[in-house]
C-alpha cells in the first residue's frame, strides 16, 4: 500500500508539472491587443470603373455596421511612396469625457489667429478625436444640429443645460466667450461644430457677419477669412455653413474651403438650404467628411410647428434609417426638442452625433 501510494503522488506531481508547462509556453488570452504596425511600400490602385463604390463613399445608412472596427492609415509616407501601414481601432481616438473639453495638443497648429485644427503626425483628425461615440446599432437614426450657439449668453447657457448630450451643438463664429462655452459643452457630452458664414445672394444687405468668404474674394483671402473663424475655438468635428447660397453654388469658390477642410481633417455639414450646392460632389472627389441636413425644424419659432417637424425627420428616418435636422438655439426650440428627444427614444430612435452619419471617405 505504501508503495502504490507513492506511485500515486509520482503521477500526480507529473500532472501538475505538464500543466503548468502547457500554461507558460502558450499564448495569454488575456493578453492586451496590440497595434499592428506594418513597414510595407504603399501605392495607389485604381478602381475599375465598373466596381462597386468604397463603403466610405455609401450612404450612412447603406454601410456595413462596424463603426469600430479596425482601419488603416498611412503615416509619414516618404517622397518614394513608401511608408507604415497602421491598424488600429478608430474609436480609439476620441477623448475621454474627463478630457473633452481640452484640445489634443497633436492636433493643434499655432497661428497669429489662436488654434487652427490641424491633422496628428499619427494621421488623426478632429473629426476622428472630437467625435461623441454612438452605439454602432443599426436602428433608425437622428441627429440634431442647434446652432447660433454664442450669441446670447443666456440663451447658450439654456441651451446646454436643457439639451440632451446627444445633441450637437453648433458655435457662431461672431458669438462671445466661445472657448467658454465650448468646455462647458464638451464636459456635458455634446459633440460641436464651427459655423463658417458664407455669402448669400443678397450680399452685403444681408450679412452673415465678419469674415464672410465671397465668391469674388480671392482664394488666398477667403483661407484667411476661413482661418480667422476656425480660430474661434477648438475641439470641433467639422464646419457647418451659415446662410451661403450663392457661395456653395459656386464650385471654385467651395472647392477653396472643402480642400482646406479636408486637409485639416474637419467635415463640412451643408445646411440643406440650397440645391444647387456643390458641396457633396466636392467632399467626395477631395475627401473631405460630408453630410447634409435634411430638415430644418423652426423656420417657424412655434412649439407645435417644431413638433410636427421633428415627427417628420422620425419618419425620415424610419424610411432610411437616418436623418440630419438643424435648428436655432431659440428657447422655444430648445424645450421642444429636449421634450421630443425624450419621447423618441421609448420609440426606439436613436439620438447620435451628426459625425455618426457623415459620409467619410477615410473610413476603413
Amino acid at each position: 500500500m505504501p508503495r502504490a501510494s507513492s506511485l500515486l503522488a509520482g503521477v500526480a506531481a507529473l500532472a501538475v508539472f505538464g500543466g503548468s508547462a502547457a500554461i507558460a509556453l502558450r499564448e495569454r488570452p488575456w493578453r492586451a491587443p496590440q497595434q499592428a504596425v506594418v513597414s510595407a511600400p504603399v501605392e495607389a490602385e485604381a478602381r475599375p470603373a465598373d466596381a462597386a463604390p468604397p463603403d466610405s463613399l455609401l450612404k450612412p445608412a447603406d454601410r456595413p455596421a462596424n463603426p469600430g472596427g479596425p482601419s488603416i492609415i498611412k503615416v509619414n509616407p516618404s517622397a518614394s511612396g513608401s511608408g507604415s501601414i497602421v491598424i488600429r481601432d478608430p474609436s480609439s481616438a476620441q477623448q475621454t469625457p474627463l478630457t473633452a473639453h481640452l484640445p489634443e495638443r497633436a492636433l493643434v497648429e499655432d497661428s497669429a489667429y489662436g488654434p487652427l485644427p490641424k491633422r496628428a503626425a499619427d494621421g488623426r483628425r478632429p473629426f476622428d478625436v472630437y467625435a461623441r461615440p454612438w452605439s454602432g446599432a443599426r436602428g433608425a437614426r437622428v441627429a440634431i444640429v442647434i446652432g447660433g450657439l454664442a450669441v446670447s449668453q443666456t440663451g447658450t447657457q439654456a441651451a446646454i443645460q436643457a439639451l440632451p448630450a446627444e445633441v450637437t451643438l453648433a458655435f457662431a463664429s461672431g458669438g462671445n466667450s466661445i472657448d467658454r462655452w465650448m468646455q462647458e459643452s464638451r464636459r456635458k457630452g455634446h459633440e460641436i461644430l464651427m459655423q463658417v458664414p458664407l455669402e448669400p445672394f443678397d450680399f452685403p444687405s444681408v450679412n452673415p457677419g465678419r469674415n464672410t468668404l465671397t465668391v469674388d474674394a480671392g482664394a488666398d483671402e477667403n483661407i484667411d477669412r476661413l482661418h480667422q473663424t476656425l480660430a474661434r475655438t477648438t475641439n470641433y468635428t467639422g464646419v457647418m455653413n451659415y446662410m451661403g447660397a450663392r457661395f456653395v453654388a459656386d464650385r471654385q469658390a467651395m472647392s477653396g474651403l472643402v480642400e482646406e477642410l479636408a486637409k485639416r481633417g474637419l467635415m463640412y455639414l451643408d445646411d440643406g438650404s440650397s440645391a444647387r450646392s456643390q458641396a457633396e460632389e466636392l467632399a467626395k472627389s477631395l475627401r473631405a467628411p460630408f453630410a447634409a441636413a435634411d430638415i430644418a425644424i423652426d423656420q417657424q419659432r412655434d412649439r407645435g410647428e417644431i413638433l410636427k417637424k421633428l415627427d417628420e425627420v422620425e419618419r425620415t428616418a424610419r424610411a432610411k434609417g437616418y436623418a440630419i435636422a438643424i435648428g436655432s438655439a431659440f428657447d422655444v426650440t430648445v424645450e421642444a426638442v429636449a421634450e421630443w428627444v425624450a419621447e423618441a427614444r421609448k420609440r426606439g430612435i436613436e439620438i447620435v452625433p451628426v459625425s455618426a452619419l457623415a459620409q467619410d471617405p477615410e473610413a476603413g
